[in-house]
């Protein structure tokens, strides 16, 4: 691939394979995946629960190392960094949202979204306006001072994708993001991920079984077996296959 190529990529996977457990327990969850995820647009990964998707975004995230093949994130080749590198790299250029959470309880909701900003060496007045405007990006406005414990499992959810938006990431990775919310806050949530990719040239990668945001994308992947099986480009020409609809929600 060259390197315009490569730059027009926010990642390239190729004959990445991953297993777990040793000898005949061993099981094998990525079987040689091919995939690109493409600067400027929102992929989704779609499929049967235990397919693969979550292990194939956290080997792309830089949380998980892959046995083989080859990974190429916004321009490094990650196989090749060390774990010190990684953990610099994601902290600069990766934004991610944890199907959990993974909230700080004893931090308001300003304090868990500034946490990015303060890594990076950010001043915490400055980080924590910066927090507050994301927060009202996404409609927690006036719940800056709350805790995790005083917010629904929608609001919690909301300022897990804040908290992974704050330092405008090149890539945004995704484990459910709109599980947990409504239809209409969910809706909130994708037009800022379309704002986020399409707006300034990054990319979003979202792991899903909620068919109500299909129509977000701009490419479908559908895993199984530890495969893609399909890639879909959706544009409104060209809206996502009827049998998609179908994949098995959690």
């Amino acid at each position: 691939m060259s390197k315009a190529e490569t730059g027009r990529l926010a990642a390239h996977v190729k004959g990445i394979s991953k297993s777990f457990g040793d000898g005949g327990a061993r099981l094998q969850v990525l079987k040689e995946i091919e995939l690109e995820v493409r600067r400027g647009d929102i992929t989704m990964l779609v499929g049967p629960s235990g397919c693969g998707k979550t292990t194939l975004i956290s080997i792309i995230a830089g949380t998980l190392k892959a046995d083989a093949g080859e990974l190429q994130v916004l321009g490094q080749d990650l196989r090749k960094m060390s774990t010190a590198e990684i953990t610099r790299f994601r902290a600069q250029h990766i934004g991610f949202i944890f199907q959990s959470f993974n909230l700080i309880p004893t931090l308001s909701c300003v304090e868990n979204v500034s946490v990015p900003l303060l890594i990076q060496g950010v001043s915490a007045s400055k980080a924590e306006k910066r927090a507050k405007e994301v927060l009202d990006q996404v409609g927690l406005g006036e719940r800056t001072k709350h805790r995790p414990s005083q917010l629904s499992g929608g609001q919690q959810q909301r300022v897990a994708i804040a908290r992974a938006l704050v330092h405008e990431p090149e890539l945004i990775i995704c484990d459910e993001p709109t599980a947990a919310l409504d239809a209409k806050n969910g809706h909130v949530v994708m037009e800022l991920f379309e704002h986020v990719a399409r707006g300034k040239d990054r990319a979003v990668l979202i792991v899903t079984h909620d068919n109500r945001i299909f129509h977000h994308a701009n490419r479908i992947a559908n895993m199984d077996d530890g495969r893609v099986v399909e890639i879909h480009d959706v544009d409104a020409d060209n809206p996502p296959p009827e049998h998609l609809k179908h994949v098995e929600r959690l």
